[in-house]
């Protein structure tokens, strides 16, 4: 499963980390923010991902995707899944 939150605010940011700390993957859509606004979000996505484990990929500008260790298989976009 996976979830898009699309912040409109840093206090949107609690959900990106409910649902990561759950161990589902998440979609944080920054698309509506300036760039200056976005930016601590990332910063905060990051020390999740540093803090509790896990990847972080960029799948599209502002769009990234947050996979928790134990959703690792969960995978975006138009690469094929290896082999």
């Amino acid at each position: 499963m996976v979830k898009t939150v699309r912040p409109e605010s840093y206090g949107d940011v609690f959900y990106v980390g409910h649902y990561f700390r759950e161990g589902v993957a998440v979609v944080m859509d920054l698309t509506a923010l300036s760039n200056a606004d976005a930016v601590p979000l990332v910063d905060f996505a990051a020390g999740l991902i540093v803090g509790r484990g896990g990847f972080m990929e960029r799948i599209a500008t502002k769009v990234f995707l947050l996979r928790p260790p134990e959703a690792a298989d969960v995978r975006i976009g138009l690469e094929p899944a290896p082999a």
